[in-house]
């Protein structure tokens, strides 16, 4: 297909989630041949369902949309569905495919290789890390060579190299692109467009540019309506006081005084509709266990993932009352075994202080019941339940009434992401462990978890690739298990 002529459209498109939770109205957009676009939006704006309209997965309401005939797409999801765990990579690779793909181990290879993942092709999925199963769901788009190509969340549980690894090859793609994420760096490296989503009118605007031109523009021109509407409304309060004093004058004055409220009540609706630019979460703390022992948490040993091969590990590191510990080193090393394996009890040298509790943050959030309404999810998650509490704290997070009786499986992965962190501060642990906790988030709100992890009490351990998401938290002790 020529470069620039358009490749999809969205015309008038409605999308609801069943009766009462429209997501989509009236969305128009165009992407061209050969661009790379962001989709931008609060984390539960609809971008994903955007991407499940394009792939057909969704059907909307009403409206077109319209794909170039002959044109392929392939979608890398944000995470590998749970009945494709137990595949091995084979199978995992064959599954792209609608028919048979002959010869299909050196496409794998080769495209193993393009993502810079280790991956023998009968290793279990489920038995990858988390950035390597991002690698592989990344290879299993781009083994597909398609026309249009959708990227949903790609950097989540990368390390610096596997995003220096993925950046190199978006600026290269010679096809189009079309990208959600919340790193401002890892967008601006690539994009050339931006399809913002606004959460409250549920439309899309597009914009020209790299990602942060953009954000630029749309700061300019949300400061610049708020100027005219607070002019505006200056000028109705002035008509209003009027209005008023010759109400009360009697006669003639009536009549001009209805002319002045009937014309501040026209100003009132030429207002510009401003939009709400994405919200921060406000700001939090996660209470501590308010009785803990001297050392909470002590690691004489550990597991490293070397050529697919456990190997252990000496160390000598203690955690106590208000102590960070940071994990790090590669993906696939085992950093996340190891997080699941102390809160499972089945590290081999590690020891936890007796009635500990324990508040954990998994990258997968399959902690959560996916079939709990968000409402039972954080109710049951407090020992003594108070519904105005949980509430408040719900609210905090951007989880307001439209969410509460919505399932956890329902709601988009940001959300579950925070729902995590609400449901952390009503369980008050006294050993917080985080697995990639920036992960699907809004960049808007990281700075206010940021502060929150930073000023926690208790003891912590936690695993992230993120550098300046780690910078603005208090790390005590480093333990890198590539050593």
């Amino acid at each position: 297909m020529a470069k620039n002529e358009t490749i999809l459209r969205f015309e008038d498109v409605d999308f609801n989630y069943g009766h009462n939770k429209p997501i989509l109205e009236e969305v128009n957009f165009s992407v061209r041949s050969g661009s790379k676009i962001t989709i931008m939006g609060q984390n539960g704006a609809g971008k994903s369902t955007i991407f499940g309209l394009i792939t057909e997965d969704h059907e909307p309401e009403d409206g077109n949309i319209n794909i170039v005939k002959g044109n392929s797409i392939a979608i890398a999801r944000q995470v590998i569905p749970r009945d494709e765990l137990e595949l091995t990579v084979m199978e995992f690779f064959e599954k792209c495919f609608d028919e048979k793909v002959y010869d299909i181990e050196p496409k794998i290879n080769k495209i193993l290789e393009v993502v810079n993942l280790n991956a023998p092709h009968d290793r279990i999925v489920g038995s990858f890390s988390g950035g390597q199963q991002a690698r592989l769901l990344l290879a299993s788009a781009l083994i597909q060579d398609p026309d249009l190509l959708l990227l949903d969340e790609p950097t989540n549980n990368l390390d610096k190299e596997g995003i220096a690894h993925l950046t190199d090859f978006l600026i290269n793609y010679k096809k189009t692109v079309i990208v959600i994420s919340h790193e401002a760096d890892f967008l601006n490296a690539f994009t050339d467009g931006v399809l913002y989503l606004d959460v409250r009118t549920r439309k899309v605007e597009q914009y020209k540019g790299n990602y942060f031109n953009v954000v630029e523009d749309i700061k300019a021109r949300v400061e610049k309506e708020n100027r005219k509407n607070s002019r505006l409304s200056k000028t109705i309060q002035e008509k209003k006081d009027k209005a008023n004093f010759f109400a009360n004058k009697g006669g003639q004055m009536r009549i001009l005084a209805r002319r002045m409220r009937d014309a501040a009540a026209e100003m009132e609706e030429s207002k510009v509709d401003v939009r709400q630019e994405d919200k921060p979460i406000r700001s939090f703390r996660i209470p501590a266990q308010k009785e803990l022992p001297g050392v909470v948490l002590k690691i004489d040993s550990y597991k490293s993932i070397i050529d697919h091969k456990p190997t252990e590990k000496k160390c000598d590191v203690g955690i106590r009352k208000n102590q960070h510990l940071l994990l790090v080193g590669p993906n696939g090393i085992g950093k996340s075994t190891l997080l699941e394996a102390i809160v499972d009890g089945t590290a081999k040298g590690v020891k936890i202080s007796d009635s500990t509790n324990i508040g954990y943050y998994r990258q997968d959030f399959s902690t959560l019941n996916f079939d709990d309404s968000v409402y039972k999810c954080l109710l049951s998650a407090m020992d003594i339940p108070n519904e105005q509490e949980m509430r408040s704290v719900a609210a905090g997070f951007l989880l307001g009434g439209d969410v509460m009786n919505t399932k956890v499986g329902a709601v988009s992965e940001g959300q579950k992401g925070l729902i995590s962190f609400a449901k952390l501060i009503l369980q008050k642990p006294g050993l917080l462990i985080l697995d990639e906790p920036t992960n699907h988030i809004n960049f808007r709100h990281l700075p206010v978890i940021a502060e929150a992890l930073d000023k926690y009490e208790g003891a912590m351990v936690m695993v992230s690739h993120v550098p300046d998401f780690v910078e603005k938290i208090r790390i005590d002790e480093t333990l890198d298990l590539g050593k």
